[in-house]
């Protein structure tokens, strides 16, 4: 679509730096182009009603704000825990299979509005720019895509700092504190600044969610956590939606001092950039789920699931999430996972999670067969042929290095 076609623009709009500036600099550079601003509560914790109304004041005809904690926990996150996707062995992926939520909207409302185009204040050097992107094409491939970023003259944050301020625009940085910050109901994470230098240790001050592991109180703390199929359904015995469990264990998080990942991780346009997450009630989350699985799923199946998990991560990092391959990964997952029911007991303390028991109908453990007491199932000398049949390959390889192999 041609540039002087473009007559409605859905906008992904946060309030923050960057969709703060692109509402006047669309109408400015898209013929007066009419601009829906979409704000998606994740749980992050704004003032929506403000955030409305800046939308509507610095040029956008009408404001979406749509509440979607319940669903993105449910939709979004709780198939990643299932599938114990991390990132690089430690990133949670908070802001990762938050965008596909985002801009599944974006083509829902843009369908509803009959707009033209979506835009999003994703950078060019980012991940964020691929994820809303994939996500809208394999959705919507007709709709138009603006990216500013990838277009307009400004060159860094400050920039966009001096042109809010030129515009009267109101925005939540400055020159001090210009820390690039993306928050939801399941994380909190910072880039940029004196970050990008990953010699610089995270000052006390960054934090903004969680205790750090030394202010936390000098007192264990034990929590239950109970799951049905993989996913979480109740804390301390209490059941709770999607969204309140993870608010309640972010609570529990938080005083404790859990959920803090400082790393450096390989972006999908090439480069490495240095993150660091507050993710109290996601730490404990996935700490127990996979002590579950310990407890539940026989060896070959764990092994195979690792494989997939590292894979999993990968698709929901990139953008991947209305992929084939997702689809056939979850399903996997899923078959996997209908055995993953009971309950964790996990001990809290200053920075740390650490096991304190689990119980599951479908535990796969037996005293019976494992303890180190008399028993009546298990014939020890059936040992002897096993470990020879294991070592027959080794012993003809030793032959042969002997010269002996006949």
């Amino acid at each position: 679509m041609k540039k002087a076609e473009i007559k409605k623009v859905v906008l992904a709009y946060s309030g923050g730096l960057d969709t703060s500036v692109i509402i006047p600099w669309l109408k400015d550079n898209y013929n007066n182009c009419e601009v829906i601003a979409v704000c998606c509560d994740l749980g992050q914790g704004d003032d929506m009603q403000f955030i409305n109304d800046k939308a509507i004041k610095t040029g956008a005809s009408k404001c979406y704000v749509l509440d979607l904690r319940e669903e993105f926990i449910a939709d979004y996150v709780w198939p990643v825990v299932k599938a114990s996707a991390v990132y690089e062995k430690k990133y949670l992926l908070g802001t990762s299979f938050a965008r596909p939520l985002i801009a599944k909207k974006l083509v829902e409302i843009a369908e509803k509005e009959g707009a033209d185009a979506v835009a999003h204040g994703a950078t060019g050097k980012g991940n964020d720019q691929v994820r809303f992107e994939l996500t809208v094409k394999a959705l919507a491939p007709r709709l138009a895509i603006i990216a500013p970023w990838r277009e307009w003259d400004l060159r860094s944050r400050d920039q966009e700092i001096d042109y809010a301020a030129a515009h009267n625009i109101p925005i939540p940085v400055s020159h001090d504190h210009d820390y690039s910050m993306d928050k939801n109901i399941w994380h909190l994470s910072h880039e940029g600044s004196d970050l990008e230098d990953p010699w610089n240790a995270p000052q006390d001050a960054l934090f903004e969610v969680t205790n750090t592991p030394e202010t936390a109180p000098d007192k264990k703390e034990y929590v239950e956590l109970e799951f049905v199929k993989g996913v979480p359904v109740a804390v301390n015995g209490e059941k709770l939606s999607p969204a309140k469990l993870v608010e309640k264990l972010n609570e529990i998080g938080i005083r404790n001092g859990v959920g803090i990942t400082d790393m450096v991780e390989d972006r999908l346009v090439g480069m490495k950039s240095r993150g660091v997450y507050e993710n109290p009630g996601g730490a404990i989350i996935f700490y127990a789920h996979n002590e579950l699985e310990n407890l539940c799923l026989d060896r070959a199946t764990q092994s195979f699931k690792q494989m997939v998990s590292v894979r999993f991560s990968e698709l929901v990092y990139d953008g991947m999430c209305f992929s084939p391959l997702m689809e056939a990964l979850t399903a996997f997952v899923d078959e996997t996972q209908k055995t993953v029911t009971g309950v964790v007991r996990l001990k809290l303390y200053k920075g740390n999670i650490i096991s304190a028991g689990a119980k599951s109908k479908y535990s796969l453990y037996s005293k019976e067969y494992v303890t180190f007491g008399e028993d009546e199932v298990y014939n020890q000398s059936d040992a002897t042929g096993f470990i020879n049949l294991i070592w027959l390959p080794l012993k003809v390889r030793a032959l042969m290095k002997e010269g002996v192999l006949k």
